[in-house]
């Protein structure tokens, strides 16, 4: 594990994001409420939000970090369900593992309502978009 114990506490933020590529016939589902297992969308936001805040329990030598702050994201999109994470801290190291926890918990939450109706659902593009603070200061995806 890396020691951090010398860096400075700053405020950071990272922010990430993820599809979940679905069939029309479960994106009118989505649409229209009617899928079996409830409502997806707002299950998969909570499941998004408790994934980022146990990183540290899936993630081996993931430092534990204080989050401040988590928008998580969910919206029902043309080829399925777009996912976006922004989590912020004020600590010595930065949170983009937390922000892609985020998203990938949501997305399987996602997956697991749907799967009965679509097993080809797929996620798709997990990745960290932007971040800023720390040493490294800010950084955004081309």
């Amino acid at each position: 594990m890396v020691d951090v114990s010398e860096r400075e506490i700053t405020t950071r933020l990272a922010c990430a994001s993820g599809k979940v590529l679905l069939s029309g016939e479960v994106v009118a589902l989505l649409r229209g409420g009617g899928v079996p297992k409830g409502d997806v969308l707002s299950t998969a936001r909570i499941a998004g939000i408790m994934g980022a805040k146990r990183t540290v329990d899936l993630i081996p030598l993931c430092h534990p970090i204080a989050i401040t702050g988590l928008e998580l994201d969910v919206r029902v999109v043309d080829e399925g369900v777009a996912i976006s994470a922004e989590v912020k801290t004020s600590d010595r190291t930065g949170v983009e593992m937390e922000a892609l926890t985020a998203v990938s918990i949501a997305a399987l939450t996602v997956i697991d309502m749907v799967k009965a109706i679509d097993p080809t659902a797929s996620i798709s593009e997990v990745r960290v978009d932007f971040k800023e603070g720390g040493r490294n200061g800010s950084w955004i995806r081309k």
